[in-house]
């Protein structure tokens, strides 16, 4: 793709100035407008995209700081370099407080101002990158990442979409396993027929082999009439099979019969029906550790290792967080009716840098609380969860038992979750059971 000449309006009411900076920057290749006042510049800015505006402050009518405040709250992608000879750190400060991102003193050389003026379209070039709704690359629908670990996810994906082996996908808890999953089910050969996920760790044992297989009438108390499973509801698609290290071990033989004979047996049946399924996989347990300690199959787990899909933490990927926010922000804000709020480069920054217990999950819970809870048209660091404002803002040395630093880990990722403790044992990927007693206190 040609890239895009970049274009720059001066604003100044000495003519000489502007023929000064438009001779220095025309030699770079720029495309340059010029305006002698404020109100001729915000016309032109109102049907002319520019992508940095560099202005004067001591104008006659109408200050620069007017103009910077005006691009500042209705442009978007627009940044600011502000030039005068009246140079002071107060000056300086104000400049910066209107929403300036460099203040230039006269006299500049040519060399100061091509510096100053890379330096803010850099910063432009890399802020409209990180909000760009759009991925420069395959990314199925329901995913985005342009890190490295997710194109390799979306490569795996392309190639699972080919065939109709069993596929394992393994990922921390809100890493976005079973968007993979339809990912590969709806770009894939069965695309027309059904997709059925089932939570194997959300139904209890006595009941999943009936969710799973079906039940006929009679099978057990209050069975009073036939009822097919899952797998009979996903006959010609593909079953998704989330958190199957749950499952006990005498469940995943049943499993392994159905995915060696394609068939399955209903309770209570005395013979078995074929099904025509695809099955994935999903796994937060690293399920070769549950084999060697005899709690998951090992011939089971081959049979769902046929195509391996490993789903990186967002810690991992802090490049893909400001791709997500813009993503969730603007559908969000669609259904709430509203325009979407835009993170402050500081806020950027702090998110980028925070360690996403609870991944994916968590940043989306983070834009719908944004949202809700504020009505301005900017989300700053000081607008973000205490946890998170707490992990950028402070240190703490390596003093710290392991007890207190697992017990102020799980008091943020609470605090964050609004103090539900179902939501944070979900994001800490323990019981609700063990997250209550590892709150006690002890002694």
């Amino acid at each position: 793709m040609e890239h895009e000449v970049e274009r720059i309006l001066v604003v100044d009411d000495s003519p000489k100035t502007i023929e000064v900076i438009e001779r220095t920057l025309a030699a770079d290749g720029y495309q340059l407008f010029s305006s002698n006042g404020v109100s001729e510049a915000v016309r032109l800015l109102e049907s002319t995209p520019v992508d940095l505006v560099i202005t004067d402050w001591k104008m006659p009518k109408v200050s620069g700081l007017d103009l910077v405040r005006y691009v500042r709250e209705n442009l978007r992608y627009t940044e600011i370099v502000m030039i005068t000879g009246y140079a002071s750190v107060t000056g300086a400060v104000a400049a910066v407080k209107a929403g300036a991102d460099e203040y230039l003193p006269k006299p500049f050389t040519a060399a100061e101002l091509r510096t100053v003026v890379r330096r803010s379209l850099d910063k432009l070039g890399a802020r409209r990158e990180a909000l760009s709704p759009e991925v420069h690359c395959f990314a199925p629908a329901g995913l985005i990442g342009r890190s490295a670990g997710m194109q390799e996810v979306f490569r795996l994906i392309a190639r699972a979409a080919t065939t109709n082996a069993t596929a394992l996908i393994s990922g921390e808890s809100g890493t976005g396993k079973e968007c993979v999953a339809r990912a590969i089910h709806y770009s894939g050969l069965r695309a027309s027929a059904p997709f059925v996920p089932v939570n194997c760790g959300g139904i209890p044992e006595g009941l999943l082999e009936s969710e799973l297989f079906g039940h006929v009438k009679g099978a057990f108390t209050g069975a009073t009439e036939s009822r097919a499973g899952f797998f009979q509801t996903a006959d010609g698609g593909t079953i998704f099979l989330d958190e199957i290290g749950e499952t006990s071990v005498s469940m995943q033989v049943k499993l392994l019969r159905v995915l060696q004979d394609k068939q399955v047996c209903m309770v209570g049946a005395s013979k078995t029906a074929k099904v025509d399924v695809r099955v994935i996989a999903a796994t937060n347990k690293n399920l070769t550790t549950l084999v060697d300690k005899g709690l998951f199959r090992e011939d089971l787990y081959f049979r769902l290792d046929v195509v391996n899909i490993g789903l990186p933490p967002l810690r991992d990927r802090p490049d893909d967080v400001g791709l997500l926010l813009n993503h969730f922000a603007s559908k969000l804000a669609e259904e709430l009716g509203r325009q979407p709020p835009m993170f402050t480069d500081d806020a950027l920054k702090a998110l980028a840098g925070y360690s996403w217990p609870g991944n994916v999950r968590e940043l989306e819970n983070l834009v719908q609380r944004s949202l809700v809870m504020s009505d301005e048209d900017h989300i700053d660091v000081t607008d973000l969860p205490q946890p998170m404002r707490f992990t950028v803002l402070q240190e703490h040395g390596l003093n710290r038992t392991l007890a207190e630093v697992e017990l102020e880990h799980i008091q943020n990722v609470l605090a964050n979750a609004g103090g539900n403790k179902t939501r944070a044992a979900r994001i800490l990927g323990i019981s609700r059971k063990t997250l209550r007693d590892k709150l006690k206190p002890t002694g």
